[in-house]
C-alpha cells in the first residue's frame, strides 16, 4: 500500500513539475522564443498525421471490406473538422461511424 502511494506521489509530481516550466521559463513579461511559437504551430497538424498513418497501416485493400470503414471514418472526421472546427465533435462522430460500420455494416 505504501509502495503504490509512493509511486502515485512521485507520478503527480513529475506531472506538476513538467506542466509549470513553461510558466516558469515563458511567465511574466518575457516573450516566447520563436522557435516555441514555431513548433506550437506546427506539431499539432504533424502528430495528427502521424496518428492517422499508425491507424491506417494495416489495412489491407485486397482483403475483406477492403479498408472501407476506415476511409469513410476519416473522410467524415477531415469534413466535419473542416466544416465545423470542432475536434471534438469530429472525432467523436468518426468512431461512432467507424463503430457502427464496423459492428453493424461490414
Amino acid at each position: 500500500m505504501l509502495h503504490s502511494i509512493g509511486i502515485i506521489a512521485v507520478a503527480a509530481i513529475v506531472t506538476l513539475f513538467i506542466r509549470a516550466i513553461p510558466f516558469v521559463l515563458f511567465g511574466g513579461k518575457r516573450e516566447v522564443p520563436v522557435t516555441v511559437t514555431y513548433l506550437g504551430k506546427v506539431l499539432p497538424p504533424a502528430i495528427m498525421v502521424i496518428l492517422v498513418v499508425y491507424c491506417v497501416k494495416g489495412i489491407n485493400l485486397m482483403v475483406g471490406n477492403h479498408g472501407i470503414p476506415e476511409l469513410l471514418s476519416i473522410a467524415v472526421v477531415a469534413s466535419l473538422h473542416i466544416w465545423k472546427r470542432n475536434t471534438l465533435l469530429s472525432i467523436a462522430v468518426g468512431t461512432v461511424l467507424y463503430m457502427i460500420l464496423v459492428q453493424v455494416v461490414f
